[in-house]
């Protein structure tokens, strides 16, 4: 006699695959079992994906305060996948180290160009093609405790003598960075940079040299 066929010819393929064990049917395992393959079908992905490669990119090792010219021990390198990188990005620590940082900057944060103090912050701040960044400190210092990266201000100048009007002397200044008080450094000390068109940036600039300044906020 012939042995029984449990499963003819004919049947189909997943008339074949034994079913699922009783505690494997639930609706929560088959969510879990569902979200397990999806996981691995895009690992798989991921991983064999010809296009995909990491570059070096510059990452802050610690958090670092506005102000902070960095050291090698402020930052890291790190690899990310090309496709995540930002228009100027450093990719070296060679590029950091030195830089003066314009705003806070958390652990693990990438630095790109305009993070730092320098020409292309001035023109991403003020994109006219002629931006400057001029430090002023303030008349009140309690003042810098008041503004923030990105405010708007106007520069006024109070002249001590009647050789230069006192007023207005820059109109709509955007503040870059505001310096953090170090050790040893009193709140008068204190410098705000802010960036201004070429002419008003040279008109604050003369003027910080003999005259007291303040900012009104717009």
């Amino acid at each position: 006699m012939s042995p029984t066929v449990d499963h003819p010819l004919s049947a189909r393929l997943f008339d074949r695959i034994p079913p699922l064990p009783p505690r494997l049917r639930s609706p929560a395992a088959r969510r879990i079992l569902a979200a397990a393959l999806v996981g691995l079908a895009v690992a798989s992905a991921y991983r064999t994906d010809p296009s995909r490669t990491e570059v070096p990119v510059v990452v802050t090792a610690t958090d670092v305060a506005p102000g902070t010219s960095l050291t090698a021990a402020d930052v890291t390198v790190t690899r990310v996948d090309s496709s995540l990188l930002a228009d100027g990005t450093l990719r070296s620590v060679d590029d950091a180290v030195g830089r003066t940082v314009a705003g806070p900057v958390r652990s693990g944060e990438a630095l790109t160009d305009v993070r730092l103090l320098g020409p292309r912050l001035a023109s991403a701040t003020l994109p006219s093609g002629d931006a400057r960044i001029v430090p002023i400190r303030l008349a009140d210092p309690e003042l810098a405790q008041l503004l923030r990266a990105g405010d708007v201000v106007d520069v006024v100048r109070s002249a001590p003598d009647d050789t230069s009007p006192s007023g207005v002397i820059a109109e709509s200044a955007t503040v870059v960075m505001v310096s953090a008080p170090g050790s040893g450094v009193s709140r008068r000390d204190q410098l705000v940079l802010v960036a201004l068109r070429a002419d008003d940036a040279s008109a604050v600039a003369a003027a910080s040299l003999s005259d007291a300044l303040t900012v009104l906020l717009r």
